[in-house]
């Protein structure tokens, strides 16, 4: 039977590891602290021995001050498991602002606001021949969406002409990094679907959707934005899933935003 063994069990890594159990596989993963079927991740002596007996290896840890925790406790241990796939989830931020242009697996890297996470990106793929690095836009799905911000009265809407983004349903996730259990060679995925937006579409439409009025318009530095949110809005991208679709066959259940956000609104109607 295979088993994956997944590093930080968090909202898309959830999906990923139900999308294994669906095959029959058994999941091993590792938090902060133990929690049933669950391992501390500082209990080094069980970590490595599910290391040592995993098939698939998965980390969706992302980097901290220090660098990635991961690689620093058990990048040596993972280098030479003898597992058949590994893989971990990465940020489409890597690419840093291009002015609203589209960026794919071959475009630079750097020259954004996450350093840390770009050296993580780097050192994963350089930790085996077989790693796959999974670049990942905005994350939205049941739960986490812009309907639950316009909900909770937490939804902009930021004067900021021009700004676009690229997103990907926590679904599609799960999808695309089971289609490469199966098929596609090693290396760097965008993960994201077909219709980068600005952020104002999205909540318009999950304003319409909810029947709520629109948050008014504002100015970015009147948006009373945390640094990490207000400098979101410093970088503009839109990101390319060709290779994803080629060498994966994998194809978005939610192409467009909002049938994503539609799919949420109906199944929490429900």
């Amino acid at each position: 039977m295979p088993v994956l063994l997944i590093f930080g069990l968090g909202y898309s890594a959830q999906r990923i590891a139900g999308a294994a159990k669906l095959r029959g596989w058994a999941v091993i993963a590792t938090r902060r602290t133990a929690d049933a079927d669950i391992l501390a991740f500082d209990d080094e002596s069980a970590v490595r021995s599910a290391i040592g007996n995993a098939s698939h290896i998965l980390s969706s840890v992302p980097p901290g001050e220090a660098g990635d925790p991961v690689l620093a406790h058990y990048g040596e241990a993972i280098a030479t498991a003898s597992a058949v796939w590994c893989g971990y989830l990465s940020s489409t931020g890597v690419y840093g602002d291009r002015a609203g242009a589209w960026v794919d697996e071959q475009s630079a890297t750097g020259g954004g606001r996450r350093g840390a996470r770009m050296a993580a990106d780097a050192a994963w793929q350089a930790l085996r021949r077989d790693m796959r690095v999974f670049r990942l836009p905005g994350i939205y799905g049941p739960g986490r969406s812009p309907l639950d911000r316009v909900l909770a009265g937490r939804a902009n809407r930021i004067d900021r002409p021009g700004h676009v983004f690229s997103r990907i349903h926590v679904d599609d996730i799960a999808s695309g990094v089971a289609a490469s259990w199966d098929r596609g060679p090693p290396g760097v995925y965008n993960l994201a679907d077909d219709c980068p937006a600005s952020q104002n579409a999205v909540v318009e439409t999950a304003c319409g959707l909810l029947g709520q009025p629109l948050p008014p318009l504002v100015a970015l530095d009147d948006a009373g934005l945390s640094p990490e949110a207000k400098a979101y809005y410093g970088e503009c991208r839109r990101v390319a899933n060709g290779r994803a679709r080629r060498l994966l066959g994998w194809r978005p259940a939610y192409p467009d935003w909002r049938a994503g956000l539609r799919a949420i609104a109906a199944r929490e109607r429900r």
